[in-house]
């Protein structure tokens, strides 16, 4: 909520807590994961946002602008958490993240392998969550018209009737199958369900792209 994407200061303090917990419990696969989670994702943040401090998605971000040292560290992070062959929640999690920044182009990013390991993640964690992110993923893998498929039992879920995220991905996935209209409409529910400035600026800016195509 509110109109920062992004609160710097409590990232900090979870990483600051994150690298103290890895110091007290060195042999847990998932505090390895949690922290490089927060040190993969914090690495980005300058590049979240544009000089106007308009929304900037990972696709278009100015890399120059993410933190080397951080990423370093999230991706070694990582490793520690492999190695210790207990997978959980925030190491798949991390996984991922590490799957997106480490592609050179954004084109040659490994969806079938993110939407393999969101599946992963469903076993763990079948939450409804979870299960837009595999949708998406599943969406740029196998094409819209999967995720599409996937999504609807989401849009049929009462309890997920008011959560944004539901609808800027149903949104998308219309907008990507051709589906204007419902495209249209989609982004409308998102965009009145969005308590953050920042994300509904950039939603109001790609229903305003759609309409203008």
């Amino acid at each position: 909520e509110g109109d920062r994407l992004v609160r710097g200061e409590l990232c900090a303090e979870a990483i600051r807590l994150g690298r103290l917990l890895v110091e007290l419990m060195p042999d847990d696969a998932e505090v390895w994961g949690l922290l490089s989670l927060m040190l993969l994702h914090d690495a980005r943040r300058d590049a979240r946002v544009d000089d106007e401090g308009g929304f900037v998605p990972l696709d278009d971000q100015d890399r120059s602008r993410w933190q080397p040292d951080r990423l370093a560290e999230g991706l070694r992070a990582l490793e520690r958490s492999v190695r210790l062959r207990r997978p959980g929640e925030y190491g798949l999690q991390a996984a991922i993240t590490a799957l997106h920044i480490q592609a050179a182009d954004p084109e040659e990013t490994d969806w079938e392998q993110i939407a393999e390991l969101y599946g992963a993640l469903v076993k763990l964690n079948p939450s409804p969550v979870v299960e837009l992110n595999r949708v998406a993923a599943v969406g740029f893998a196998s094409g819209p018209e999967a995720g599409l498929e996937l999504i609807q039992p989401l849009l049929e879920d009462p309890a997920l009737d008011r959560y944004q995220p539901l609808h800027a991905t149903h949104a998308e996935l219309l907008q990507r199958a051709g589906d204007r209209a419902g495209a249209e409409r989609a982004y409308e529910r998102a965009i009145a369900l969005s308590a953050n400035e920042i994300e509904r600026s950039e939603l109001e800016r790609r229903l305003r792209t759609l309409r203008a195509h």
